[in-house]
């Protein structure tokens, strides 16, 4: 049930990208609007309007803090690893990533969207290139600097951590894998085969 009147005198913006990324979280980014995050935040559908004008501001707000925390946990998980190998870093990382996708319904796709970066804000790009300063020289190492072959791996890697959650909250995956552990752990295997094969001496191997 949607909470109401959590907003007390305090930081409007933030209650409202709070609430906004909930609402994500719960029913999609189709499911976003000014006026839902400010029943919620318990304020009149009015007072949002001088922080958010429009559903792409609050929508690019949402992303920027998705970001945020995304790079958080990224970042946290990459502290903690201690083989020192790129590719076990790497398979990590796609865990890290299906776990946030699984959460928070969102990811890459909410925060490197088409209709988003059009709107230049600055605040978002910020956000996002914090999350690929982190990946990509995971990536790099991985390839032996090399930069095109880095983020085609990259590509690779957000894809099938991000397909591993999509289709665990669709409920196919759910099936055979109903927990998010074993979609993590999955996401993992697969960010290790595709590190294994994007290593320079991969096919001398």
């Amino acid at each position: 049930m949607a909470r109401r009147g959590t907003y007390h005198h305090g930081d409007l913006r933030a209650a409202l990208v709070d609430a906004a990324l909930a609402l994500v979280a719960e029913h999609g980014v189709e499911a976003l609007s000014v006026a839902e995050a400010a029943r919620r935040t318990g304020v009149s559908p009015a007072a949002p309007y001088r922080h958010f004008p429009t559903r792409q501001a609050l929508l690019a707000a949402t992303a920027t803090r998705a970001a945020e925390l995304l790079a958080g946990e990224l970042r946290e998980a990459l502290a903690g690893e201690p083989s020192g190998d790129p590719g076990e870093a790497l398979a990590v990382t796609a865990g890290v990533y299906a776990r946030f996708v699984v959460r928070h319904h969102a990811g890459f796709d909410l925060i490197f969207a088409d209709g988003l970066r059009d709107l230049g804000d600055e605040g978002l790009a910020t956000a996002g290139r914090a999350v690929m300063d982190l990946l990509l020289p995971v990536a790099m190492e991985i390839t032996g600097g090399d930069a095109p072959a880095a983020l085609t791996l990259l590509e690779r890697h957000v894809a099938a951590a991000h397909g591993y959650a999509v289709l665990h909250l669709s409920g196919f995956l759910r099936r055979r894998i109903p927990d998010v552990d074993g979609i993590a752990a999955g996401a993992a295997e697969v960010g290790r085969t595709l590190a294994r094969a994007a290593r320079p001496d991969a096919e001398e191997s």
